[in-house]
């Protein structure tokens, strides 16, 4: 079993930046992957920002590319979201998931939903303009 804490959403102004944090506790082992997922008002939930933990590869959907960045601190069991250059259409809640032993996957899956077993309960981050 993995369990999994956000923190460090909240408001800001278009332009501004906000750190979200994914504190995991349970066996994620050193092959798992991270994500980071966003749900907007009417929309899909998307695939944000993925890490493989170990190896370190990282993964962006096209509309956060340049602007976050996801990282890890293993000593402390927590995968970060770095977001600058907010903008208002970044507002939703974003969530942490985990994929525990995954084999190796593509950017395109290590974005999917799909393929993350454990899930946090979010956190809210407003972009206004």
């Amino acid at each position: 079993q993995v369990h999994l804490v956000e923190s460090g959403g909240g408001s800001v102004q278009a332009g501004g930046s906000l750190r979200l944090s994914c504190v995991a506790s349970g066996d994620t082992g050193s092959g798992a992957y991270m994500g980071w997922f966003r749900q907007r008002p009417g929309k899909e939930r998307e695939g944000v920002a993925a890490i493989w933990l170990g190896i370190g590869n990282t993964y962006y959907a096209d509309s956060v590319k340049g602007r976050f960045t996801i990282s890890q601190d293993n000593a402390k069991n927590t995968v970060y979201l770095q977001m600058d250059s907010l903008k208002p259409e970044d507002t939703a809640m974003y969530v942490c998931a985990a994929a525990p032993k995954s084999p190796p996957m593509t950017a395109i899956q290590a974005l999917r939903d799909k393929v993350y077993n454990y899930w946090g309960q979010g956190t809210q981050v407003t972009v206004s303009s």
